[in-house]
């Protein structure tokens, strides 16, 4: 599965406390490789320069302000935005049939 990050160098307005997009990025991509492996593949797209058609839809809902930044996506559906939560996160991918690892006893 792809999950894409969408946000820019600059800090969201309204989150001025939090990290930035890129650090967001890069926060679940070694946060769902620990739980659920190597899987699920995070990419960061700056919203100036949209790689895709999908790219280009996402980045103008956030220039219209429909969302908020780091904005993201899995799968076509908006699973976090501002401050994303990794327990729903979490939930949509096990919602999507991935399974956690096993954890070392």
């Amino acid at each position: 599965m792809k999950m894409t990050v969408y946000g820019a160098e600059a800090i969201c307005a309204s989150c001025a406390q939090a990290p930035s997009s890129i650090e967001t990025a890069e926060w679940l991509r070694a946060a769902i490789g620990r739980k659920f492996g190597e899987e699920i593949r995070v990419r960061y797209i700056d919203i100036d320069h949209p790689e895709t058609e999908t790219d280009r839809l996402f980045c103008g809902k956030i220039a219209h302000d429909e969302y908020f930044y780091p904005l993201v996506v899995a799968c076509g559906t908006v699973i976090g935005e501002g401050i994303p939560s990794l327990k729903s996160i979490f939930r949509f991918l096990e919602q999507h049939g991935f399974k956690p690892k096993l954890e070392n006893s």
